[in-house]
């Protein structure tokens, strides 16, 4: 075979095109295609790791009840942007109130997290792991009087997506196999409870031991002190738990677990027990809220829902007809290492298409607007929508520390505590935070 020879210039030319071709060569590969539809954003650059791999987020909630409703979206969000992938971790929500700030420390977990309104939102923001989404465009996605929840110092820190009613679920069939309309009186709950209890039938599922009294607690104040800013006065100083307010709220929690009508040993009792009683129908209210109506449904397709607000008071003295919660506010780490990643994310989320598909999967209502809801438990609570709801008092408490104190008041007096004394006990911590 015969052998060629370059000459020393050709071989200069022919290595100073080889450099010219990968050069070239490079360039090109930032032009990568991302298949995004006509509308939707792409993913934020920087989106791929060195070898070409995905950036991988991490999203952290307490919604185990929504995941599989969300592993689908995920799906799909990675299906448009393929050079991000997100890893979910969902926590009991009584543990990812007393660790998720911990968690977020490092920026290595929660690129994208959910936060709780009230203490927790207050904790974190303090602890400056918010990243302001202030000027993010996505945010006109959201329904502007639904997203207060997440504002602090003119800056929106943190998206509220859900809208939930704090307020018991009930049994339809039941009520209306024993001729009992929804009270709307104190004096009307009691008598609604005292027939179920007459029938054999649990008046009311409490769990107790966890999530009722931050939950039942709500429609039960509500009126005996209608003024929405109590629980910021309390926090002032310029309110006491020793007040007949409160101190009324507890008695009547002592009246309803003293004539027997929440289960037995209602104090240990807790959230999956309590609903497995409602489900399998032998109690005729669950004391929690309207989150809970789709894994009802679930667990019994033949029950039927509504919601039901106790009246504390005489109804011509009634101020509000229920409890509304803007929650599972979207936000993103300010450790992060990924937040345009992350931004991207919550874009998706704030879809019309793709909040319709988690609030008609979950039988959760939404803040993104003109959302279309189709499933029978979010119609069950449409007409909630025109009802005049005030937004949770519990989350309207700022240190966790007075909001715990307040809810353990009411296990205190389910305990055999006195109601005069509970509400001493839990003003004597609130004392204590607020520096009296």
């Amino acid at each position: 075979m015969r052998q060629i020879q370059i000459k020393k210039p050709q071989l200069a030319l022919l290595a100073l095109m080889l450099v010219l071709s990968t050069v070239l060569a490079a360039c090109g590969s930032n032009n990568t295609n991302t298949g995004n539809k006509p509308g939707e954003t792409a993913a934020a650059p920087g989106g791929e790791a060195e070898g070409g791999k995905p950036v991988t987020i991490s999203f952290i909630h307490w919604r185990g009840e929504d995941a599989a409703v969300l592993d689908g979206i995920i799906k799909k969000f990675e299906a448009e942007h393929a050079n991000i992938k997100v890893e979910t971790q969902v926590f009991p929500s009584d543990q990812y109130q007393s660790t998720a700030q911990a968690k977020l420390l490092d920026g290595s977990v929660g690129d994208v997290f959910a936060s709780f309104p009230g203490a927790q939102f207050e904790a974190i923001a303090k602890a400056g792991l918010f990243t302001d989404l202030s000027g993010a465009p996505f945010v006109a996605n959201f329904t502007d009087t639904l997203i207060k929840a997440g504002q602090k110092d003119g800056k929106q820190l943190a998206l509220p997506y859900q809208l939930v009613y704090n307020i018991p679920i009930y049994n339809v069939k039941l009520f209306e196999k024993y001729g009992i309309e929804v009270p709307k009186d104190w004096d009307g709950f009691l008598a609604a409870a005292e027939k179920l209890k007459q029938e054999g039938i649990v008046p009311i599922a409490f769990p107790g031991a966890d999530i009722g009294p931050g939950q039942f607690m709500n429609p039960m104040v509500m009126n005996n002190a209608p003024d929405e800013a109590i629980f910021e006065k309390l926090e002032a100083g310029e309110a006491k738990l020793t007040d007949e307010w409160w101190v009324k709220t507890l008695t009547q929690f002592k009246e309803l677990n003293d004539k027997g009508y929440f289960q037995k040993d209602a104090l240990g009792t807790k959230g999956d027990a309590a609903g497995a009683l409602f489900v399998q129908e032998k109690a005729a209210i669950l004391a929690t809220g309207s989150y809970q109506l789709v894994g009802n449904k679930k667990n019994n397709p033949e029950l039927q829902q509504g919601l039901l607000a106790p009246i504390t008071v005489p109804a011509d003295q009634a101020v509000f007809e229920g409890i509304h919660t803007t929650t599972f506010m979207l936000a993103v780490n300010s450790k992060s290492k990924h937040p345009e990643e992350a931004k991207t994310f919550i874009e998706f989320l704030s879809r019309q298409d793709i909040a319709g598909e988690y609030a008609n999967g979950t039988g959760q209502n939404v803040t993104i607007k003109d959302v279309q809801y189709t499933s029978d438990e979010l119609k069950a609570v449409a007409e909630w929508t025109s009802k005049k709801t005030r937004f949770q008092p519990r989350f309207t408490i700022k240190n966790a520390e007075v909001q715990k104190a307040v809810t353990s008041s009411i296990q205190a007096v389910l305990g055999g505590t006195d109601p005069a004394k509970a509400a001493a006990d839990a003003q004597t911590i609130v004392d204590q935070q607020i520096g009296k």
